[in-house]
């Protein structure tokens, strides 16, 4: 049997939910989770949220910190709706009860790197984004009107004669079985899609699914070639891409390579506290250089300070034999945020009617080809908000729930083989040889239909979809920026690429030079 809604959520991470709660005043509000409440990138943010708050700091300065890290490619409109509506957004959090770290009755501001002045709010040191579910959660879940459905996973959109989407379909993991929800409006708020590579940060429902469906149903997908590569996940045999957060180098970590050097210096004039992009090259240079693994060191911090400071980190890391306390850990940069996503204007709506857009799925030009730490979670709750507003007006629309499904086709090839061609041909530093056999590679993946569906099936889809595109946009930008890094075009090339990278289901790549009028 079909489902029916007002508006429909797809992902209970900041974005989703603080739309949610903008939109419960104004009919039924149905929110999928993929798999529980938990496994969402918000969950697992330890970083914090940034915010012109501190006495010594202004909206100005965090723009223009903004606006340098995203190497050319931020969009100035959608950095100031960011950090203008920034404070007064966090001010909200605090009054439904999120509990930021203190010193006595005052905020607790760190600093991370790229950012010119203390901003940063952290919540236990370093669960921000556990923080923010939980507080958004359970004021979403305070409205009669809003209920959460859980392990629903959407595999597509509801798409009718006149391009007007109209829902989704829904595969149920319990009753293995497909089935329609039709709402007057979709949001996609499935968050990121670190699981297209085999190294990532990422929970396992990232892979992705936002970008696949919407381009599927003929949105715009911009700049997906911009991915973040976070520079220290735990690199042990057998252990997760556990997060080490950029908070324990704005606490005064440092990086050393195999033979005990800091080597940050070499590499750009703010050290341990360069733009990720930046730090995650280096180490992968210094890595070859030295034939040896780069530690991240703590040790001179102190263990107890270590312990209290970040004691989610501290405590998972003891968990696979670090005490980070008297250790270096052994890092590796990994696949953590996409900077591209489904173009949405500056109120998450897409180049699909009725379809909408907001967190790590959207690409609203904030980010450029860099996103600055601790950006994401203040997007996921400001553009959350903005993209309720403007979904509450939405009326029904007649003859919505005769939309057809669509049929299902699928990659013949292991989710294991794309996840590693993405990361050898498509990863940190890029060429244009593994580009094109990437491409060329994915256009002679054949695909069919199947039978006795999984999960797996539609996570796999999603990844083969994102990586075509990822990869398609990369080799079409021949110049290095930001996330973007190519040895046979080191440079930037402002004449040619300070432009966005767009593409849809039935064309190719287009630069455009604003993604906005």
């Amino acid at each position: 049997m079909p489902l029916h809604c007002d508006f429909l959520i797809i992902g209970a991470g900041v974005a989703g939910l603080r739309a949610a709660i903008e939109l419960a005043p104004h009919g039924k509000v149905l929110v999928l989770t993929k798999d529980s409440l938990k496994e969402s990138s918000s969950e697992y943010a330890q970083g914090g949220i940034a915010a012109a708050l501190a006495a010594d700091d202004q909206t100005e300065l965090h723009l223009q910190d903004t606006i340098v890290a995203g190497d050319g490619l931020c969009d100035e409109a959608a950095v100031r709706t960011l950090v203008t509506e920034g404070p007064a957004a966090i001010e909200e959090l605090i009054k439904w009860g999120a509990g930021f770290d203190r010193d006595g009755a005052d905020l607790l501001f760190a600093r991370e790197g790229a950012h010119s002045r203390s901003r940063i709010l952290h919540a236990q040191g370093d669960s921000t984004g556990r923080e923010l579910a939980r507080t958004l959660y359970w004021k979403a879940a305070s409205f009669p009107n809003v209920e959460f459905r859980r392990f629903a996973a959407m595999t597509d959109l509801l798409v009718d004669d006149g391009g007007a989407v109209g829902g989704a379909v829904v595969f149920d993991q319990k009753a293995q079985e497909s089935l329609a929800v039709y709402a007057r409006g979709v949001l996609l708020a499935t968050g990121g899609l670190g699981r297209v590579f085999s190294d990532t940060t990422n929970p396992d429902v990232a892979t992705g699914d936002g970008v696949a469906t919407a381009f599927r149903a003929g949105a715009d997908i911009a700049d997906l070639e911009f991915v973040q590569f976070h520079p220290t996940a735990l690199s042990l045999p057998g252990a997760p891409r556990f997060l080490l957060s950029e908070a324990l180098r704005g606490e005064g970590a440092y990086l050393r390579n195999s033979r005990g050097e800091r080597f940050m210096e070499r590499y750009h004039a703010l050290g341990d506290l360069a733009p990720r992009d930046v730090v995650a090259r280096a180490i992968v240079m210094e890595m070859r250089a030295t034939g040896g693994a780069v530690f991240l060191d703590l040790t001179h911090l102190g263990a107890d300070h270590v312990r209290v400071r970040f004691p989610r980190i501290y405590e998972t890391c003891l968990l696979f034999g670090i005490d980070l306390g008297r250790q270096m850990a052994p890092v590796h940069p990994a696949a953590h945020y996409a900077m591209g996503g489904v173009l949405t204007n500056l109120d998450g709506q897409t180049s699909v009617e009725r379809l909408f857009a907001a967190g790590e799925a959207a690409c609203t030009g904030v980010h450029g080809a860099n996103r600055l730490a601790s950006n994401s979670l203040l997007e996921g709750v400001v553009f959350g908000e903005r993209v309720g507003k403007v979904m509450a007006s939405l009326t029904a629309r007649p003859g919505a729930s005769e939309i057809d499904l669509p049929e299902n086709r699928f990659p013949q090839i292991s989710q294991v083989e794309l996840r590693r061609l993405a990361w050898e041909q498509c990863g940190i530093v890029r060429d244009g040889d593994g580009l094109r056999t990437a491409v060329e590679t994915l256009a002679q993946v054949p695909h069919a239909a199947r039978a006795n569906l999984s999960r797996l099936d539609f996570d796999t889809r999603s990844i083969d979809e994102v990586l075509r595109i990822l990869a398609t946009c990369a080799l079409a930008r021949e110049e290095s920026r930001g996330g973007h890094f190519r040895t046979d075009f080191p440079a930037k090339d402002d004449v040619r690429f300070r432009a966005h990278s767009v593409m849809a289901r039935h064309s190719g790549v287009r630069f455009v030079e604003k993604i906005h009028p």
